[in-house]
């Protein structure tokens, strides 16, 4: 028996793994099937646990199949689809070689969908709603089973009928002024990350210091214009980040990692900035050895980071290798948040507090006085596993002692 014949075209995968553990989603087909692509054109756009990719097609051609929809979840070099050359491909998805319909006027009974035919998010929903696929009625192509079909079975919402299976199944109705919003591989994986670290991995502690930040705010008022002249805005955040490499040239230990054999210290202080990202959430690009920049260079790699972070155009490149994190949640308003969790495999994540003008004694003795000073609360989440109580001060002391006697 000759083996079946190969399907035709260029193949379109998904990228290959960036990271361990790196999770991945159809956001959206550029192209739909039959359309013309040139080569290195963006043909799809992926949704990584990070942050949002584009491929590109392989080859010229036209697109010939897709075989996976928006919504789904892939794995790293999965095959997504097809381009052919010259005419349109037929477009169909291994799947859809189900039997014709019948002639007669009984319908035929539903076809048991295969486990081979359920999308990665299909089903570990099966798994959590306890279902089998033969109890879905699946409202994909010939019959395919969606995410929507297995909650509607789950919450008993009557299946599409058989005579029309091209029409997706109605979602769960919530009940009445409940919006459902559906997760996002990039919020599901922020969630299953804060647990793991929280509850699974790092027993969490936290010691809190206060930050006086008026060297800091002269020294940018005198800085700001010229910084502004060559394009580069001065922020508060790249005095952090120099304050953080000397807190981390004093205690190390605060950019390490954890093993069961042994404690990895890094070299490089790759510092993570966490940047809330309107409608995607948290993501958290690296400054890349922050050790070797000084202030100016710091702020201009700081504003390309986040600029590119609030656009949508981080690199996997961008989000990987971060050894240190620092959390400027006083942007938002927050005066202290405890604790924060720690960005695993890291082993601290630093927190800053919003900054407010605070009556304080200052002088000592006969020369005390009160004075209305800029001040934040710092704050300094650790692996208890990796570092004690005296070091985690020791760091917040030297990163304290920068700011406040910025020169």
């Amino acid at each position: 028996m000759s083996a079946p014949p190969q399907e035709a075209g260029v193949e379109v995968r998904a990228p290959a793994a960036e990271s361990e553990g790196t999770r991945m989603q159809v956001l959206r087909w550029l192209k739909s099937v039959g359309e013309p692509v040139a080569a290195d054109e963006p043909l799809i756009e992926i949704e990584t646990d990070k942050v949002t990719v584009e491929v590109a097609a392989p080859a010229a051609g036209v697109v010939a199949q897709i075989l996976r929809d928006a919504q789904d979840e892939v794995e790293p070099g999965e095959l997504l689809g097809r381009i052919g050359a010259g005419a349109a491909g037929s477009g169909r998805r291994p799947e859809s070689t189900a039997a014709p319909a019948p002639t007669t006027a009984t319908a035929a009974p539903a076809r048991a969908p295969q486990g081979g035919q359920l999308s990665p998010a299909v089903r570990r929903l099966l798994a959590e709603r306890g279902l089998k696929p033969e109890q879905v009625r699946g409202s994909g192509p010939a019959g395919r089973i969606m995410v929507e079909d297995v909650l509607a079975a789950a919450a008993g919402t009557p299946a599409v009928p058989e005579a029309a299976p091209q029409i997706p199944a109605p979602p769960a109705v919530p009940d009445a002024g409940v919006r459902r919003i559906p997760h996002t591989v990039v919020r599901r994986r922020i969630a299953e990350h804060m647990v793991d670290s929280l509850l699974h991995t790092a027993p969490h502690v936290t010691t809190v210091f206060e930050a006086d930040l008026g060297a800091v705010l002269a020294d940018r008022e005198r800085q700001r214009g010229a910084f502004a002249q060559e394009g580069v805005p001065l922020t508060l955040t790249a005095y952090f980040v120099q304050a953080v490499v000397a807190g981390l040239r004093a205690v190390p230990e605060a950019n390490s990692r954890w093993t069961d054999t042994a404690l990895e210290l890094h070299d490089a202080m790759n510092i993570g900035i966490a940047t809330a990202v309107e409608g995607t959430g948290l993501v958290v690009p690296v400054l890349a050895h922050a050790e070797r920049l000084d202030l100016k260079e710091t702020a201009r790699q700081l504003d390309d980071l986040v600029q590119r972070a609030r656009a949508g155009r981080l690199t996997p490149a961008d989000v990987r290798g971060g050894t240190f994190t620092i959390s400027n949640h006083g942007v938002s308003g927050s005066l202290l948040a405890a604790p924060i969790i720690i960005n695993q495999p890291q082993s601290a994540i630093l927190g800053i507090g919003r900054l407010e003008r605070r009556a304080v004694v200052v002088g000592e003795g006969a020369a005390e006085r009160i004075e209305v000073r800029p001040r934040a609360y710092v704050t300094l989440t650790l692996d208890h596993r990796v570092m004690d109580g005296h070091q985690a001060n020791r760091f917040l002391q030297v990163f304290v002692e920068r700011l406040t006697h910025w020169a």
